[in-house]
């Protein structure tokens, strides 16, 4: 598709608007959209997750003067470059990361797909799983042997079923 403006070269940024309920639409060439003020805004994740954990600082102004005792790194630094230094830094900056985390994931619990033919939803079954789990382990300490089997056949039937 050509620049509907210069009707030169290909089309590389579409903008579509509603306006009072009308639709419209342009399709442009790069030099085009900038000559209208349409900024190319860098698609760079790193770049995305600086932005991102940037006011994060202001808020918290201890973070950027902890270090990771792994790399080194503070929390300043990931959030400049939008990029952990180490699987660590995950652990050592955990309050920091969780509120973004649960903003761009909408939770900080990983759930995972389910099948649409599935009887029970994955994360549901997880949760009967880990009760049991720990009714299991109270159940031992308890010494009641025989109620701890049937559960444990229980927990066997349902992670087979996964």
């Amino acid at each position: 598709m050509l620049c509907e403006k210069c009707k030169k070269n290909v089309a590389t940024t579409h903008i579509r608007s509603v306006i009072n309920g009308k639709k419209t639409e342009k399709h442009l060439c790069s030099e085009c959209a900038a000559s209208e003020g349409m900024s190319i805004y860098d698609t760079d994740l790193s770049g995305m997750l600086s932005t991102m954990f940037g006011d994060v600082l202001s808020l918290n102004p201890k973070s950027a003067q902890v270090r990771c005792k792994c790399c080194g790194s503070t929390f300043s630094d990931i959030a400049n470059t939008g990029k952990a230094g180490c699987p660590d830094c995950y652990r050592t900056f955990y309050n920091e990361f969780l509120p973004y985390l649960n903003r761009v994931h909408g939770s900080v619990k990983h759930i995972g797909k389910t099948l649409k033919s599935a009887d029970k939803p994955a994360g549901k079954q997880e949760d009967e799983i880990t009760a049991l789990k720990s009714e299991l382990a109270n159940l031992v300490s308890e010494e009641k042997f025989e109620q701890a089997a049937q559960v444990r056949d229980k927990i066997r039937k349902l992670e087979a079923e996964q």
